[in-house]
């Protein structure tokens, strides 16, 4: 069963592809989502990222909790 995890706090330089190198070190990422503005494209500094099983979305957050990016 996968997990999605919320992601704040993320400079606006972090696209999806970063935000996704960033989590696979925990382990299987299936989507990592950077929200964007829709009309000026530029983040709004969230997102989300799935993981493919819950065990390595709680390692995640429990490592990147209040962590600098």
């Amino acid at each position: 069963m996968s997990t999605k995890v919320y992601v704040g706090n993320l400079p606006y330089t972090v696209d999806s592809e970063k935000l996704k190198e960033m989590f696979a070190e925990f382990g299987e990422v299936t989507e990592a989502v950077v929200l964007k503005d829709k009309y000026s494209g530029r983040s709004k500094g969230f997102g989300f990222v799935t993981f493919a099983s819950e065990k390595d979305a709680e390692k995640a957050i429990s490592e990147m909790n209040e962590k600098d990016v």
